[in-house]
């Protein structure tokens, strides 16, 4: 079931740039249902029990323990929750599925392997396959019996996937395809029983197959030995003349990009999921520590500077939590949507994911950046002791660096953001044209007073929303400058994606605390407003800058003053004392002994 009501309408893909989200519309955490809670508490209860005391032995890649963990999930339905029921899963809805998913974040490199399983491994045969294939593989899948990977990677095709140079032929009886290749860096690759493998039909027809792991042709390479997720294999796929049956094409002939495309979305958004769950992990082991450790007769968690570390730990793990449910609510109402429409389950799937890919991008790009700054802090607050193996902050400093480059590196995926807002503003999909116009006529006006109304975060609300101006006005000024070519401005694009990032993360833990206001009493929503303000503060100081940083890179003249006028119109805030917020949220944390909010 939904946890939302669904009676207004559902923003689309990347409309939170121009359009105001009312704060009861969106999903938090703290909506969770009992039978999410109850899914949430046997993942975690999972983790503890059956990940954390094998972490060696994982990372070690004792034979078979891997497998078996998957398997055991598999009794405990944990691979089968994003599934129907008719193929042996438990059919949980996709805000579920996010809660599972932090859970499972905090599962190190055991995760890794899960998450290719149940999401790339799966999906593509959930969303693409036919009713015979689907009846065929899901099951086994749901249970364990039958392990999958991905095999997308290529030598010379790593962003750009879709110069694959594996090769597929179709036999002269026609009924089997003969494919020649190679794939790397494929999770799973030691163990898996079926290959989503993709490759070119007749040279240019890129197309995806179900291959099975015991056909002949087919070889492996040796485990990668890898700076982290040690646990998880990762290997080469070589195939030579492999057959693989005419009925084991998934999709179409030529569509792979669809499959291959789509699915990237959802695992974007999943690593976030992933990563603000094992952020929270790690927030606690750096507290509990700074408790522990005491240097000049005092625990470390007194000093300020180790404050500062552990309250900017709890606030981008807040924003990020924020971020992730606002869109998993997004996702869960439109797949509802198309649903009611008419749109099978796979379909409503598909579409929904394809229509907050921006929002996906984004996330993938904050959470896996966001869970890089935990770690590293952990380390710092241990001093030595975080560079050592016998404590758990140096395999979560290894095992974390991924995620920067999973799912597509982050910085393709800041590239995608605005090309995707772009491609859908000439399509007509969002229209971003009319309000970057009359934000232009704005800027040629005299300023108006602000006359913001009091309440909770109303300035912080407000300033969001001018911050909103100055990236339309920004973007809108290279697009015009540049046109087709805007593509060739890397720098410039960064720089926009950035300014994107933070409004979109901000407006997230804005709306999300003032939701709250209306659920708790004001003491309880005080931790959250802290937060808030710190990390609005930080993000229009940051906006400014990444927006000084794109103007300057193309304009000049009354141009550049214009825009520079209005950049500093629309990232203004009034000053705010930080520290003394942050000393808040750290003392909190102090007291609770770990992550607390």
């Amino acid at each position: 079931m939904s946890n939302q009501n669904s009676s207004s309408e559902v923003l689309k893909g990347g409309e939170f740039l121009i359009k105001e989200t009312d704060p009861k519309d969106i999903f938090i955490p703290e909506e969770i249902t009992e039978e999410q809670k109850m899914m949430a508490e046997t993942t975690r209860d999972f983790v503890e029990k059956e990940i954390w005391p094998k972490l060696d032995s994982i990372d070690k890649q004792e034979e078979g323990l891997t497998v078996s963990l998957l398997r055991k999930a598999g009794e405990l339905g944990l691979l089968g929750t994003s599934l129907p029921e008719e193929y042996g899963g438990l059919g949980e809805d996709f805000n579920t599925n996010t809660f599972i998913a932090m859970e499972m974040g905090a599962s190190y490199s055991y995760g890794v392997s899960f998450a290719a399983h149940t999401g790339i491994g799966t999906l593509p045969i959930l969303y693409y396959g036919n009713d015979e294939q689907k009846a065929r593989y899901l099951p086994k899948l749901a249970t364990g019996e039958l392990l999958s990977a991905y095999c997308l990677t290529e030598p010379t095709s790593g962003s750009d996937a879709l110069s694959a140079k594996t090769t597929a032929k179709l036999t002269t009886d026609k009924k089997h395809y003969i494919l020649n290749g190679q794939k790397m860096w494929i999770t799973n690759g030691g163990f898996a029983d079926i290959l989503i493998t993709f490759a070119q039909v007749d040279g240019n027809k890129f197309t995806c197959f179900i291959i099975d792991i015991n056909s002949e042709g087919l070889t492996k390479g040796e485990e990668e030995n890898k700076l982290g997720i040690k646990g998880s294999s990762t290997r080469a796929i070589f195939l030579d003349n492999v057959k693989v049956p005419v009925e084991n094409v998934l999709g179409e002939i030529g569509k792979g990009h669809y499959i291959a495309f789509n699915i990237l979305n959802i695992g974007r958004f999943k690593l976030c999921a992933m990563t603000t769950g094992g952020a929270k992990r790690f927030s606690s082991v750096a507290v509990r520590y700074a408790n522990e450790r005491h240097q000049f007769e005092k625990p470390i968690s007194s000093f300020g500077a180790i404050k500062y570390k552990l309250a900017e730990q709890a606030i981008r793990i807040f924003v990020s939590e924020s971020a992730t449910l606002r869109t998993s609510g997004l996702i869960s109402r439109k797949v509802k949507e198309l649903i009611e429409k008419g749109s099978s389950y796979s379909e409503a799937l598909i579409t929904a994911a394809e229509e907050y890919a921006i929002e996906s991008a984004i996330l993938k790009v904050f959470g896996s950046e966001m869970l890089d700054y935990i770690v590293d802090e952990t380390v710092q607050i241990h001093g030595g002791y975080g560079y050592s193996e016998e404590y758990p902050a140096a395999r979560a400093y290894r095992d974390s660096r991924i995620n920067r480059i999973f799912e597509g590196t982050n910085e393709i995926n800041r590239l995608l953001t605005v090309d995707m807002l772009v491609k859908r503003s000439l399509k007509g999909r969002l229209n971003l044209m009319g309000p970057a116009l009359a934000i232009q006529k704005e800027l040629m006006s005299v300023p108006t007073v602000d006359d913001t109304e009091g309440g909770l975060l109303s300035k912080e609300l407000a300033a969001i929303k001018r911050a909103k101006k100055a990236i339309l006005i920004i973007a809108g000024s290279a697009v015009q400058k540049f046109m087709q070519k805007l593509a060739e401005e890397q720098e410039i694009i960064m720089n926009i994606t950035n300014m994107l990032i933070e409004v979109f993360t901000a407006e997230s833990a804005i709306l999300r605390t003032m939701k709250l206001a209306s659920l708790k009493n004001q003491n309880e929503v005080l931790p959250y407003e802290e937060m808030t303000k710190v990390y609005v503060n930080d993000a229009l100081d940051k906006i400014n800058l990444y927006g000084k940083n794109a103007i300057t890179t193309f304009a000049d003249g009354d141009e550049l003053k214009l825009l520079m006028l209005g950049l500093k119109r629309f990232t203004k805030l009034d000053p705010l004392n930080t520290t003394e917020l942050r000393r808040n949220i750290a003392n909190r944390l102090i007291e609770a002994n770990g992550y607390c909010y």
